[in-house]
């Protein structure tokens, strides 16, 4: 078939001659495809006849033409049609053809099914699916904003059997916690929404649970942690987390045996907030060598160094170092390739950075339900693109009890070293 092409290389229907090469092919491969599966369905049940040997199953034309949306475009086609006479003995009712490649309710492929969501959730209003994506798709079919709408209801559902899974089978060695806010159109407040994200005995990060938490409370991270373990959730060997004491005193009552870490991004912050501008450089590079420090020896030092710069001048400031310096340094009694991960919460509020881009364009979500599903759902997409832990090995070491000093192994357990 000859097609007329313009200078620009473009069709008189502006679509480009290669977009159109790839459709049509693809349009081909797609009835051929439907040609052979329904060829095959009758070859199999060729054998089937009635009383006076006629076939029970037999092709009868075709069904009418309907465009589908695929990765490839929009195409075209028409699906051959089967007359299958048979009778189900159970029901009693007509068995039909149900086409495995194509079924009567697909208007669009899976793929396209999976980026409508993602598109969603990293910022693309719902309005705006089909001016944005009629262009490259070739057709509006299947893009309308009642499909995304729909979506988040299954969402939430998602959701909720995410809460209630087994976590027995898991063993998450780290954990990070941390409480984020987001704003909910149809309330004054922010929501507080509760993360936890763990590394599993393999190295392998993964999202523990998520849930609404009224301000970071004691009573609500008490509670996340309590149905954590009532599913199965063994005690952490270190948790990491900010400053909030509603967290810290939740662990303690339900995981007592776990150690502490506090996040030296929220501490830094902390501690640069209280002092004066002028101050701020130098105190920052001092907390920096408290935090990157070659090892726990030297990093008590750095702190003793920066109560000495600051003691006399900033009291209250420098005591919101030197109280907490314990848990602060824990992260140094962990293999020195575990220290980058451990010292932070970075693995959380770098996750919600695409959380904030999606709540900033919707100017907040409709409900809390409906802010739970899409940051649950942002994760989900997000999981599969993050990377294990450095030296991943020795993470079933630190579960087994395993000594480290300086960052290094010292000491195995003796069922390790069998």
């Amino acid at each position: 078939m000859l097609t007329v092409v313009t200078e620009d290389g473009t069709t008189p229907s502006g679509s480009s001659l290669l977009d159109e090469i790839v459709r049509e092919g693809a349009r081909r491969m797609l009835a051929a495809a439907l040609e052979a599966e329904v060829n095959a369905y009758i070859a199999e049940l060729s054998h089937e006849r009635d009383g006076d040997g006629r076939r029970l199953v037999v092709r009868n034309g075709y069904h009418q033409r309907r465009k589908v949306t695929t990765s490839a475009g929009t195409v075209q086609v028409r699906a051959p049609r089967v007359n299958d006479k048979r009778t189900d003995e159970v029901t009693g009712e007509r068995k039909r053809f149900s086409s495995a490649i194509l079924p009567s309710w697909c208007r669009k492929s899976p793929k396209i099914s999976e980026v409508l969501p993602l598109l969603y959730l990293h910022g693309l209003s719902s309005g705006d699916f089909v001016p944005a994506l009629e262009q490259f798709l070739g057709s509006s079919a299947g893009l309308s904003p009642a499909t995304v709408t729909r979506l988040t209801t299954q969402w939430q559902a998602d959701h909720t059997s995410f809460q209630d899974r087994d976590l027995s089978a898991t063993d998450y060695v780290y954990v990070w916690a941390d409480g984020v806010h987001l704003r909910i159109r149809l309330e004054e407040a922010k929501a507080a929404v509760l993360v936890l994200m763990g590394v599993r005995a393999d190295g392998t990060k993964e999202l523990i649970a998520l849930t609404d938490g009224y301000r970071e409370s004691s009573e609500a991270w008490a509670g996340l942690l309590r149905d954590c373990a009532r599913r199965g959730m063994r005690a952490p060997v270190l948790a990491v987390g900010d400053g909030a004491l509603g967290f810290w005193n939740a662990l303690n009552e339900v995981f007592p045996d776990t150690r502490h870490q506090r996040c030296w991004v929220h501490k830094a912050a902390n501690v640069l907030d209280a002092l004066p501008k002028s101050a701020q450089p130098a105190a920052k590079r001092a907390i920096q060598e408290i935090y990157n420090a070659e090892d726990k020896e030297h990093a008590a030092g750095a702190v003793r160094d920066f109560e000495r710069a600051y003691g006399a001048k900033y009291p209250k400031v420098v005591k919101r170092i030197t109280d907490d310096e314990d848990e602060l340094l824990a992260f140094f009694d962990f293999p020195a390739e575990h220290w980058v991960h451990l010292r932070t919460t970075n693995p959380i509020e770098s996750t919600f950075a695409t959380v904030r881009l999606r709540t900033k364009v919707t100017k907040g979500a409709g409900s809390r339900a409906a802010a739970l599903a899409m940051v649950f759902k942002l994760i989900e997409s997000a999981q599969v693109r993050w990377r294990a832990v450095n030296a991943p090995h020795l993470v079933a070491l630190v579960r087994a009890g395993a000594r480290f000093e300086r960052g290094h192994l010292v000491e195995r357990p003796e069922t390790l070293a069998a």
